[in-house]
C-alpha cells in the first residue's frame, strides 16, 4: 500500500515593485546604483514571486535601496513568506 503525504505549498513573494514605489526609486536610479541596465531592473520588478537570485544579489539590492532612499532596507522588506 502506497502512502501519500499531503504537502503544503509555501510561496515567497517578491515586493521590489512596492518597495521602490513607496520609496520613490526609479528603475534608472536603482540600475545606476547596481551597475545594471534599467530594463533588467524592470524585469526584476515584474516578478510577483521571489526570482532565483542569490543572497549576495539580495544584499546588494537592499544596500542600493537603503542608499537611494536614506531608509534602511532589509531582505524582509523585499520578501514575504506565505504558507498555504
Amino acid at each position: 500500500m502506497q502512502s501519500y503525504v499531503n504537502w503544503r505549498v509555501a510561496k515567497v513573494y517578491w515586493k521590489l515593485r512596492a518597495v521602490m514605489a513607496d520609496r520613490k526609486i526609479t528603475n534608472k536610479a536603482l540600475a545606476e546604483e547596481l551597475g545594471m541596465n534599467p530594463v533588467s531592473i524592470s524585469k526584476l520588478k515584474s516578478n510577483d514571486l521571489l526570482p532565483e537570485i542569490g543572497g549576495e544579489a539580495l544584499a546588494n539590492i537592499c544596500q542600493a535601496i537603503s542608499k537611494l532612499s536614506s531608509r534602511e532596507c532589509s531582505p524582509s522588506d523585499l520578501i514575504k513568506y506565505v504558507s498555504d
